[in-house]
């Protein structure tokens, strides 16, 4: 009997050129699983090109403030995050970041990686003096709104609506997004 447990090795690290093609991935992935009833044809047509070229220019020329992570477990991409800073509203108030997006590959959910993904966020929004950090959650998805209220974010009662395509009979479709909250 071993003394030691088994650990998986996992880490967080700012993404590197050629990890786009796994972030795209793992973005569209979770989103037909977690959306796919929602936003229905609107994620059959996605250019998985176009995706994988705008997370390659976020990877290597982003603007300033903004960040993007991976979630790994060995070498391989599982997941990923990106963060952008936010202007204080008060003038003598700090800045926040928003959480942009935060996505795992469906098949290794539930082992941590959001979270530490989520840590790592908060931790570089810190060091930037940050003082809270927001994000949109789509109606409907209860999984990442039980996920963030589990890490201590909130609603505000701020919605907007998102266009998501166009409907057989011609009309928009929409779905609202809450925002979310907390201080950090």
């Amino acid at each position: 009997m071993s003394l030691f447990r088994e650990t998986s090795d996992v880490s967080v690290r700012p993404a590197v050129p050629g990890d786009e093609r796994a972030i795209a991935t793992i973005q569209v992935d979770a989103w037909r699983r977690a959306h796919g009833e929602l936003l229905g044809g609107a994620l059959d047509v996605l250019d998985l090109d176009a995706m994988r070229s705008q997370w390659a220019t976020a990877v290597s020329t982003p603007p300033a403030g903004h960040r993007v992570l991976v979630a790994c477990e060995g070498a391989t991409v599982v997941g990923f995050a990106s963060i952008a800073p936010v202007r204080a509203t008060d003038p003598a108030g700090a800045p926040g970041g928003l959480l942009l997006a935060l996505e795992v590959d469906p098949a290794h959910q539930q082992a941590g990686h959001g979270s530490r993904l989520l840590a790592a966020c908060v931790d570089l929004l810190r060091e930037d003096g940050a003082d809270q950090l927001q994000t949109w959650v789509l109606d409907g998805d209860a999984a990442r709104a039980q996920f963030l209220s589990g890490a201590g974010l909130g609603p505000d009662d701020t919605v907007r609506e998102l266009a998501s395509g166009t409907l057989p009979d011609g009309t928009t479709r929409t779905v609202r997004e809450h925002r979310w909250w907390a201080a950090i």
